[in-house]
């Protein structure tokens, strides 16, 4: 079973690393591999959980709550991402990913979804992508 999230991990990552330069992502928890795997491949990488984050190399962690965001922290993401976050965390990071002016991603857990799922995205997993930026650079 560990094998099978480190491939979905790496699918998310694969995607992320090819469309995006500078991402955050929201809920890390105790499973850094995406994080990780983004910084890898020479994105800027910011993550936050609602408790302290581990300390992850390459990564700038923090802790914050997704419903009362500290704005300025996440200035210049081009993507805000969640692995598996609770559905009822969807409306606050599409709140985010708009108030910034970036992409949201979602990876649900099973056949989870948000309204109407958003974007659907196929890269070795499915992606959703609930809000897209009005302007990339």
């Amino acid at each position: 079973m560990a094998s099978e999230y480190k491939r979905i991990e790496g699918c998310i990552a694969a995607y992320i690393s090819g469309n995006y330069f500078n991402v955050v992502e929201i809920g890390i928890g105790r499973n850094p591999d995406v994080a990780v795997w983004c910084h890898e491949a020479g994105l800027r990488v910011r993550a936050t959980d609602i408790r302290e984050p581990s300390s992850t190399s390459g990564v700038e962690t923090r802790r914050d709550d997704v419903f009362c965001p500290d704005l300025p922290w996440y200035a210049g993401a081009d993507l805000v991402y969640a692995v598996r976050p609770g559905v009822e965390m969807v409306p606050a990071l599409i709140t985010l990913a708009r108030t910034l002016q970036c992409d949201l991603l979602v990876y649900h857990l099973g056949d989870e979804v948000y309204l109407d799922g958003g974007e659907r995205i196929e890269c070795g997993v499915r992606l959703h992508r609930y809000c897209r930026a009005s302007k990339r650079s």
